[in-house]
């Protein structure tokens, strides 16, 4: 019976599924649209910080990550908000009070290029914070035989969190990889791993990196 006493132990990687939590052109992006109308001075006031941070730092180790996965055969899956509906209807209420509208099979939808997804890799669309409760992830990552779930993604202290304690609560050991997710402020990034480190491992990239290479 798999019935581990810490979250603290490296990952099964033949049991273990890596996500990618909303890396996609709408957020992830400039251009995307989650900025359409928005001044260049605007953007940078608002968004300076998390465009920074990713552009020299998050990207590169999201890459690092997915191509070390894919080496070590641990399956990569990818979630996007997107809409089922062009107008937005079905979206949560969350996101219709937010703004939040990606129509289904927009560019903004598609996963950022950088870390595109391989042919036969999974992407799963969702209209909520969390991944678990707009879509069927959970059936999907029990029947891939999933027990370790590691996480990467944006925004930290949004659908990041949400991904996590859902996971935990699932029965799902997960790993964050702290320095391959990202928010609008480092104050935010930090204030954000601390409040769910009960529920989660949390490992840099390198440490992930070495982790899979002793595997």
């Amino acid at each position: 019976m798999f019935n581990p006493s810490s979250r603290n132990i490296p990952i099964e990687k033949q049991a273990a599924t890596l996500l990618f939590v909303d890396v996609q052109n709408y957020n992830a992006r400039r251009d995307g649209g989650e900025y359409v109308g928005m001044s260049t001075v605007e953007q940078h006031e608002k968004f300076g910080y998390f465009f920074d941070i990713i552009e020299r730092e998050t990207i590169a180790n999201m890459q690092k990550v997915q191509a070390a996965c894919r080496a070590s055969q641990v399956e990569v899956m990818y979630t996007v908000i997107e809409s089922l509906t062009k107008d937005g209807r079905d979206r949560s209420l969350d996101y219709k009070i937010t703004g939040f509208n990606v129509p289904r099979d927009s560019w903004d939808a598609q996963v950022l290029e950088a870390i595109a997804p391989a042919d036969d890799e999974i992407v799963l669309s969702k209209t909520s914070s969390s991944v678990f409760i707009s879509t069927n992830i959970d059936y999907v990552l029990r029947n891939l035989g999933t027990r370790y779930l590691v996480i990467a993604g944006f925004l930290t202290d949004q659908c990041i969190e949400s991904a996590v304690r859902d996971a935990c609560d699932l029965g799902y050991l997960v790993t964050l990889v702290t320095d391959a997710c990202a928010t609008l402020t480092p104050e935010r990034q930090q204030n954000s791993l601390n409040a769910i480190k009960g529920y989660c491992r949390q490992v840099t990239t390198q440490d992930f990196l070495n982790e899979l290479a002793a595997g």
